[in-house]
């Protein structure tokens, strides 16, 4: 089944920035900040310093990933010039986002740059408490003024914009914020990340925030969604049933399969993310045909 990656990561090089301060990579994969935090973001064997298309490409070929969305994320550093480099070099294989610090002076000029100039369609704010722009700044509201001057910007580009919102139990977890942008913002097209990362401690939270995120300009991602839930393991029946929950709530063509490698490749391999929903015997042939490629197809990849 051929499949769209709506979720993964590339690093040329790595220089992260949140609530640990700055990242490195330490070599063979790992990655070491200024609080002393050290540990595996890239698996052994796929980039001592670094995580590259090349190394994407070849995971992709291996289990009929036709193309992969690249998001940022702070974890890495942005990557905004090197995925103009790889959309530039693989056009027909890769759909780049590009992100900006909000708080930063000239983040508007540069956004309008990429989206405008170099043609991204896409960009991504991973605004996390712990490992986003919510980690580096003081707490901010998804819908308001700053944040809103920035969505309009990309509606106006008939673009999407994509936010990880972190874990329901912290500052940046904001669903009714971005359920006002997406009333605000009518044409437009919302991701939310890892299924809004479900944790069975927030389970009834979660349910309220899928309703309550429920619109025509929404979908979800549902990459990292084993990961988080562990120790559930493969094939994964517990991030299947809440696959199955959300699917009865916002509907299957609001999910798009993705994997979040590579980090979420320390955690299995690219094989078993890739297959575990085909295995799983709870979706029909055309509901997999859209979340593993119509949807996402849609929300990226088309003008």
């Amino acid at each position: 089944m051929k499949k769209i990656d709506a979720h993964l990561h590339l690093a040329k090089v790595i220089a992260g920035y949140c609530t640990r301060g700055e990242s490195r990579a330490a070599g063979n994969g790992k990655v070491a900040w200024a609080n002393g935090d050290t540990y595996q973001l890239i698996p052994e064997g796929m980039g001592d310093d670094c995580f590259l298309a090349e190394t994407a490409l070849k995971l992709m070929d291996e289990n009929e990933v036709e193309r992969a969305v690249l998001m940022e994320g702070s974890l890495y550093g942005f990557q905004n010039a090197y995925y103009l480099d790889v959309m530039r070099r693989y056009p027909d294989r890769f759909c780049p986002t590009v992100s900006v610090d909000p708080f930063m002076t000239g983040h508007m000029a540069v956004l309008d740059r990429f989206l405008g100039r170099e043609g991204f369609r896409s960009a991504k704010f991973e605004v996390s408490s712990g490992g986003g722009l919510m980690g580096a700044n003081d707490p901010f509201v998804l819908s308001g003024p700053r944040m809103m001057e920035i969505f309009k910007l990309v509606e106006s580009y008939h673009g999407t914009v994509t936010i990880d919102m972190g874990d329901f139990d912290m500052d940046s977890h904001q669903p009714a914020a971005m359920a006002r942008v997406a009333s605000r913002c009518p044409n437009l097209k919302i991701v939310l990340c890892h299924l809004l990362a479900p944790k069975h401690a927030f389970h009834k939270e979660w349910i309220a925030a899928l309703e309550m995120l429920r619109q025509d300009n929404v979908w979800f991602d549902v990459s990292s969604v084993p990961k988080i839930l562990a120790p559930d393991a493969y094939p994964y029946p517990d991030a299947v049933s809440h696959l199955l929950e959300a699917k009865k709530i916002v509907g299957g063509k609001r999910l798009m399969w993705g994997t979040d490698a590579p980090f979420a490749l320390t955690h299995d391999s690219y094989e078993h993310l890739a297959d575990y929903l085909m295995g799983a015997g709870a979706f029909s042939e055309d509901e997999l045909a859209d979340l593993y490629y119509n949807n996402a197809n849609e929300v990226y990849f088309s003008s």
